[in-house]
């Protein structure tokens, strides 16, 4: 039978304590699942914040954005959490990792802050495209040259792939959240991605995050033709919910793994 997995999992809507992890393997439970992987975002801590200078400077709204979401906490807490959830027995395998942000010109910063450091898995992902919060919002993209976005994101997401940092990628297409599509093919861009990530012994984050957020305009997980690249160059693919709440544990995780077998 095929491990059911949710691979994707916020914890940063509650305490670090054993009793609010409990809340995730109680819905995991009851979802079914035999694995739940949760992370925290790199944003989260004050170790990182020189790494998010640049897009802070190329907005004023995401400037605002990421003081909201500071909130002084340092690596050796989460850690500390993660030793702690270590100790005790649960229904479901738990691991622990980082979603980490990729930003090319701070990967020494990434590989200092995390190597040795006991993570089970670390997930880079793009959320800024030179300096573009892309997923924020809709009106965000007013304006803004659709075709350089989408060129411009999988240059980076190769790049990532190749950086030997992660182990796998998020969300690798989630460039499409709100519907827009660039006026040429994806096929040599899912190509070079499949490549990267294969090369680099690197999963792919199979993601119904996005859908939850923007179902009006984004289908649900990876396009279909990035799924069959990805198999085509064995390429794991890892079913995830994004959720970042106990409430989302599971969200649609059947649907996604259904998905990855019928591409």
């Amino acid at each position: 039978m095929e491990k059911m997995t949710d691979g994707h999992i916020h914890i940063e809507r509650g305490p670090y304590t054993i009793e609010w992890i409990r809340r995730f393997v109680d819905k995991a439970v009851e979802m079914q699942l035999d694995e739940i992987r949760l992370l925290e975002h790199s944003h989260r801590f004050d170790e990182f914040i020189p790494m998010y200078d640049s897009v802070r400077a190329y907005s004023e709204y995401v400037d605002a954005w990421f003081l909201r979401q500071l909130k002084g906490i340092k690596l050796e807490e989460y850690l500390d959490l993660i030793r702690r959830v270590r100790e005790e027995d649960f229904p479901v395998d738990i691991r622990f990792g980082l979603e980490i942000c990729y930003f090319e010109e701070y990967e020494d910063l990434i590989r200092d802050l995390t190597e040795n450091r006991g993570f089970d898995f670390l997930l880079g992902s793009i959320h800024f495209v030179d300096g573009f919060a892309f997923d924020h919002k809709a009106e965000h993209w007013e304006g803004v040259d659709v075709d350089r976005v989408y060129e411009r994101y999988f240059d980076s997401s190769v790049s990532l792939a190749k950086s030997n940092l992660f182990d796998g990628i998020g969300h690798p297409d989630a460039i499409k959240l709100f519907g827009h599509r660039p006026s040429y093919p994806l096929t040599d861009c899912y190509e070079r991605l499949a490549v990267a990530l294969a090369e680099n012994d690197m999963y792919a984050d199979q993601n119904s995050g996005v859908f939850r957020r923007c179902s009006d305009t984004a289908p649900l997980g990876m396009d279909s033709e990035l799924i069959r690249m990805l198999k085509k160059h064995g390429v794991q693919i890892i079913t995830s919910s994004d959720a970042h709440c106990p409430e989302d544990v599971g969200y649609m995780i059947r649907e996604l793994s259904e998905m990855v077998m019928e591409a």
